[in-house]
């Protein structure tokens, strides 16, 4: 298994440890950080999601560069981001940090677009990913910091920058979703 084949076995091997941190009472106490309190669980379960973000981004970038791209990597790196951001979405609803449909939403997107891909490889063809969905999954992963975090550093200043950046999120879910099935609306034109 190549190295960012591993790292996205990692992302994967993550997100029940990212569960356990965010969900079970595990009272390690506080940290006050900028002024703001804030449980040791939350600030772990952000770093956890953080790094496992950061993992996304390196295992793509390592693939490309070296020309490790394989199949495996093809289904499980797409299928371990949605995991991540899906398990992090629903977690957040339950803190009720997130509206829940705001997270039905972009779970939605997510599906939708997933089999689009899968529709479109059964005719030969590959969707690489657009500039509007990267801004997408780059906004997701701000907000979802933000969010673990309570807003820290920015809820000292009274800016809600969690919740402008999950709004920013969602436009850019369905924003990316309209224009990844208009751009490829031909591969239902046999169905319709």
């Amino acid at each position: 298994m190549n190295l960012p084949n591993k790292l996205t076995v990692l992302r994967i091997f993550m997100i029940p440890i990212f569960i356990v941190v965010a969900v079970v009472p595990l009272n390690w106490g506080e940290v006050s950080i900028l002024g703001t309190s804030l449980e040791v669980t939350q600030f772990v379960a952000a770093i956890i999601f953080a790094v496992a973000s950061i993992t996304d981004w390196l295992d793509g970038k390592i693939a490309r560069k070296h020309n490790l791209v394989t199949n495996f990597g093809k289904f499980a790196d797409p299928l371990a981001d949605k995991m991540l951001v899906m398990t992090a979405f629903i977690v957040l609803v339950e803190q009720g940090k997130a509206a829940a449909w705001i997270v039905a939403v972009i779970v939605c997107r997510e599906l939708a677009v997933t089999g689009l891909r899968l529709l479109l490889v059964e005719g030969g063809e590959v969707m690489a990913a657009a500039w509007p969905g990267k801004i997408k999954t780059a906004t997701q992963m701000v907000a979802i910091i933000l969010l673990l975090l309570n807003n820290v550093p920015f809820a000292s200043l009274g800016l809600p920058l969690d919740q402008i950046m999950l709004y920013t999120c969602l436009a850019f879910t369905i924003y990316s979703g309209v224009d990844y099935f208009a751009k490829n609306k031909d591969v239902f034109k046999d169905s319709m």
